[in-house]
């Protein structure tokens, strides 16, 4: 969970529909730890809300986005540090996106490679 909240800290953003901000949630967590572990240990835990903000796009429409509270992006982050080093080692290597230390320009680089080793897909 430490290192989800680090992540979580340094990720930032918004506070969601509970108003609790990133900087205030280490005393938030310190004050309330025990509480929500014991709903995370017994599946009792339910993510609020997220709080829906509209931004303006350049051509001028809007894009929705959904604004989770910061105690789920927590819980949300420390599910997908467990989850990924469970999974993450089945997945195909010629897969790339949305992978740790893999991205779109390796992604480009692999596909130059085969072209240039002439493998054809």
């Amino acid at each position: 969970m430490l290192k989800a909240l680090k992540r979580v800290e340094k990720n930032k953003g918004a506070p969601g529909i509970d108003n609790l901000t990133v900087e205030s949630l280490r005393l938030y967590l310190s004050q309330n730890w025990l509480s929500i572990r014991e709903q995370l240990l017994k599946a009792e835990y339910k993510p609020q809300s997220v709080l829906r903000v509209e931004i303006p796009k350049p051509n001028g429409g809007k894009r929705l986005l959904g604004i989770p509270t910061v105690i789920d992006r927590l819980t949300q982050q420390a599910l997908l540090q467990i989850l990924t080093d469970i999974f993450d080692p089945e997945f195909s290597p010629f897969s790339f996106g949305f992978r740790p230390n893999r991205n779109a320009y390796d992604a480009v680089m692999k596909a130059k490679q085969y072209i240039e080793e002439g493998i054809n897909g």
